[in-house]
């Protein structure tokens, strides 16, 4: 088995969990944002970014039976600021890892895409897997264009693939440096006394799914129905200015937030219908909102 993004944030939990089920399992990181540190024991470990021509190689070497794509650009606003690369990253990118799963017969492909930002501004709530897609930034059109080449794969080369549409994926291990992260970014500035900045007013909410019940999906996703589409998450909307409540207190922060300009390409208000996964895939969320940042925070103080 291969996962791509593997040495990452949520890559690591999923290696993690798959290890723990006596799989092996071949990792693919540039380490851009993954680091060694999560790495594990017994992992083959392959340095490389996803658009390389080396993939051939690591293919023809490891032969994988399962492919779990989760190597991304994912950064919102580094997307409207270029496009471009963007969609060398998540579009060019995923089509090399297709491509490769096509051609050397790959059994399964999971891939991870974005219930939080391939809707658009909802039409209703919660938005279910047939809610329009009107995608507000270009990560979301990069994320859907993927889901469509799969599509297009699974009927001239008949590979079997399934797609996951996380929520907002917090906990342990998530990076607090750069834009994505609101829960890991405030922890941190917290812990370190630093100034808080909330863009907008604070009542956009998002559905915040604990990395670890994040992770789970990925390993039930390995036998979802082939060409269908899952939405991971709570089931349920958080503002940003409760996150930051739920932080403060649990930190015992007491420096007055900021308030800054809302960011462009970000919706206002989304949390995803996860029926589906729960019904198909015999997957559930486990983990509150209020036990999730417990145990981010116990992390981040080490």
């Amino acid at each position: 088995m291969i996962v791509t993004g593997g040495a990452g944030f949520l890559g690591s939990h999923v290696v993690g969990q798959l290890l723990d089920l006596g799989y092996e399992v071949a990792v693919i990181d540039n380490l851009h944002s993954g680091t060694l540190g999560n790495l594990y024991e017994g992992v083959d470990f392959y340095e490389s970014d996803i658009s390389s021509v080396s993939l051939d190689n690591i293919f023809e070497s490891v032969k994988p039976d399962i492919v779990i794509h989760l190597a991304a650009q994912i950064s919102v606003q580094a997307s409207m600021h270029d496009p471009v690369f963007d969609a060398r990253i998540n579009v060019e990118g995923s089509l090399n890892i297709i491509d490769l799963c096509t051609r050397y017969r790959v059994g399964k492909m999971i891939y991870a895409s974005s219930g939080g930002a391939i809707y658009g501004e909802p039409e209703y709530l919660p938005c279910d897997e047939a809610h329009p897609i009107r995608p507000l930034s270009n990560y979301g059109v990069s994320k859907f264009a993927v889901e469509n080449y799969l599509f297009v794969q699974n009927i001239s080369h008949g590979l079997d693939y399934t797609v996951l549409r996380f929520g907002n994926i917090y906990g342990p291990r998530q990076d607090p440096r750069g834009e994505a992260g609101v829960i890991a970014i405030f922890s941190q500035a917290m812990l370190e006394g630093r100034g808080v900045t909330i863009n907008g007013d604070g009542e956009q909410e998002r559905d915040f799914i604990y990395v670890q019940d994040a992770a789970n999906a990925v390993l039930k996703g390995i036998h979802g129905k082939c060409g269908e589409s899952y939405n991971i998450g709570i089931g349920k909307g958080y503002s940003i200015n409760y996150i930051y409540s739920l932080l403060r207190d649990q930190i015992d922060y007491n420096l007055d937030v900021i308030y800054g300009p809302a960011k462009p390409g970000e919706v206002f208000r989304i949390y995803l219908d996860n029926s589906k996964a729960i019904s198909e895939l015999e997957w559930s969320p486990n983990v509150s909102i209020e036990e999730g940042i417990k145990r981010t925070v116990e992390w981040f103080r080490g």
